[in-house]
């Protein structure tokens, strides 16, 4: 937990993912229909990534990768990033994608994160400045909560922008510049 006040942290620590247990859990009450709350060895199960990684730390489970990291989203993101409706995968696909590597170290989810992000880096900032409000919505919904992020202050950026070239304060005294320099050697 790098980030206990973060909400946005807490919400990616939410996020489900695919584990399966190692040995008999009683007690967990992760099944509604088994009355004994017992988890038998090799149960395919998807929990929230904080329980899943306290698990795993204990050799409980084992952590698989998320769905959202699979092929079909690597090729997709090969493809033509920009484009990719990452937010039905996951809303925190970059957070949940650098819990993942911390944990389990596979490097070519670190790889992909950076392809998606350096791809649609480009594609967030070109929408936030000449985006038609037309476009904005269905474009919107494809962002993460991440991008979403950027997208926002790259539109206050453009719009603070855009009151100083017409007419905001162009030059701003700065305080240093009002005081008197004492001077060297008592002269």
């Amino acid at each position: 937990m790098a980030n206990y006040y973060d909400i946005d942290d807490i919400l990616a620590d939410e996020e489900l993912v695919p584990a399966v247990f190692l040995e008999a859990v009683n007690g967990v009450g992760l099944f509604e229909s088994n009355e004994a709350n017992r988890v038998e060895p090799r149960s395919k199960v998807e929990l929230p990534f904080w329980l899943a990684r306290e698990l795993h730390l204990r050799q409980a489970v084992s952590v698989t990768i998320p769905p959202c990291f699979n092929k079909k989203t690597r090729e997709e993101i090969g493809a033509d990033g920009a484009h990719v409706d990452l937010r039905s995968r996951s809303s925190y696909f970059y957070e949940l994608g650098c819990k993942i590597v911390q944990l389990m170290g596979d490097k070519s989810i670190g790889s992909l994160l950076l392809v998606a992000f350096q791809t649609r880096y480009k594609e967030v900032l070109i929408k936030a400045h000449t985006a038609a409000s037309a476009l904005t919505p269905k474009f919107l919904s494809l962002l993460t909560k991440e991008e979403t992020k950027l997208y926002d202050a790259a539109k206050s950026s453009t719009a603070a922008f855009k009151t100083w070239r017409m007419g905001g304060p162009r030059f701003q005294k700065a305080a240093v510049l009002g005081r008197k320099r004492k001077p060297i050697g008592g002269e």
